[in-house]
């Protein structure tokens, strides 16, 4: 992993530090970024592994850091550190394209867990969906070696993290997931307290592959439980 390249985006230069220190075992190619202006400009500049993105900025915030981000690389990787403690904040940040996020104070042994388990799950993507057959569930395609979608012939622009969550639902059609198992299965790792993760990638995924989220065509909720594909028109 000491190949990999991730931007730090935090203005407090003293947490940036120690991000940096404990994330050098794992990465000797970390940039640290103190704004959002800059922030943008320089995930722009080049492709990057990780992005680890703070909400509070000065000049520009972190949500909208990520949004610009995403419009222009919906794969990277982008964890959001957060001070605020509202379900609001975190969920509008993986509204916004974020991967996953991490409350402050955090652990930084959870830190180090966590970019690791974004980078893993990245790099096992990009591997795995390698000359991987398509999925064709009705007007739904799913490309993993080229990590497409498309819906009735339009492509679908979806994050790397709802591409991974759409991928593994059509790999295991009709089987039910509930949130702990998602995470342990998509985002890599299982965590109490963080199924809001999954609630809003699931509501975001659905907004752009069903036509009424009320009546899903594809992911079907089993109320109680978790998720399911639904297959009855899958192949491969």
């Amino acid at each position: 992993m000491n190949s990999k390249k991730i931007l730090v985006v935090e203005d407090e230069l003293d947490i940036a530090q120690l991000i940096k220190i404990h994330l050098s075992d794992i990465c000797q190619n970390i940039t640290l970024v103190h704004d959002g202006i800059q922030a943008v400009h320089v995930a722009k500049q080049q492709s990057w592994d990780a992005i680890i993105l703070d909400l509070k900025l000065p000049g520009m915030d972190g949500l909208e850091v990520c949004r610009r981000v995403r419009a222009e690389n919906q794969l990277v990787p982008i964890l959001m550190l957060t001070a605020k403690s509202t379900e609001l904040d975190r969920v509008l940040g993986l509204e916004m394209g974020a991967d996953d996020y991490l409350a402050k104070p955090f652990s930084v042994l959870e830190l180090v867990a966590r970019v690791k388990a974004l980078l893993r799950r990245a790099n096992a993507s990009k591997h795995n969906h390698h000359a991987a057959e398509s999925i064709v569930c009705d007007e739904l395609e799913i490309n993993p070696e080229q990590r497409a979608v498309t819906l009735c012939g339009r492509q679908v622009k979806l994050t790397a993290k709802e591409f991974d969550l759409l991928h593994f639902f059509a790999s295991h059609p009709e089987k039910v997931y509930n949130r702990s198992q998602l995470l342990d299965e998509v985002w890599g790792y299982g965590h109490e307290g963080y199924e809001h993760t999954v609630n809003s990638h699931m509501n975001r995924l659905r907004a752009k592959i069903e036509v009424d989220s009320h009546h899903p065509k594809y992911i079907e909720t089993v109320w109680g439980v978790g998720y399911k594909f639904i297959a009855n028109q899958a192949r491969a």
